[in-house]
């Protein structure tokens, strides 16, 4: 059962016999029928995989969010990756969405030799979907619409990033002013 700030994510725990995992909502009702009896029962039943889950992708309650704290004029995430909606895994967030975004990233440098780092970030942010399955924003693990601090530019879209049209590009040099600004404000506060 999650906790209240969970919601209504799926935290991915291991399980050695088998269980569910459910919402804080819904493990209110439970204890409240375990209470309420003296044999309580339940059956799990397996109902097959569900494809299409019209709230997908979601932003899971234990997603990082903005902005960065190393560096507060950096906004973060820049992206989401695969959430944790499925009736199977073995593991999920950041150790799930770095790989499968940097898969992404080099399919997009196989498929765009020519494009630096910095255009393959630009195609991923520029092209990723910012609405659910069912055509509305993304949502949190409160099923409310999650916002920018948790999104990022939304939820990676690999077809959409292999032609983005328009890219941005940045090189190395670019980011001096940055970081020397920063520098210098670091300095001050010290």
């Amino acid at each position: 059962m999650n906790d209240e700030t969970s919601g209504f994510s799926t935290i991915s725990d291991p399980h050695v016999l088998p269980a569910t995992h459910v919402s804080f909502a819904a493990g209110l009702k439970i204890k409240a029928y375990i209470n309420s009896t003296k044999t309580p029962t339940a059956t799990i039943l397996f109902k097959g995989t569900v494809i299409g889950d019209p709230l997908s992708p979601a932003v899971t309650s234990f997603s990082s969010r903005g902005p960065s704290l190393a560096s507060p004029g950096i906004l973060k995430p820049d992206i989401i990756g695969p959430d944790t909606k499925s009736t199977f895994n073995i593991l999920s967030g950041t150790s799930m969405a770095c790989p499968h975004l940097s898969g992404i990233a080099a399919l997009l440098k196989s498929s765009h030799p020519d494009w630096s780092p910095s255009a393959i970030k630009s195609a991923i942010m520029t092209t990723a979907d910012i609405l659910n399955m069912e055509g509305k924003p993304i949502v949190d693990e409160t099923r409310q619409p999650a916002d920018i601090f948790a999104t990022g530019a939304g939820h990676v879209n690999p077809s959409r990033a292999n032609d983005p049209g328009l890219i941005y590009d940045i090189q190395p040099d670019d980011y001096i002013p940055y970081l020397c600004a920063w520098a210098t404000k670091m300095s001050k506060s010290a």
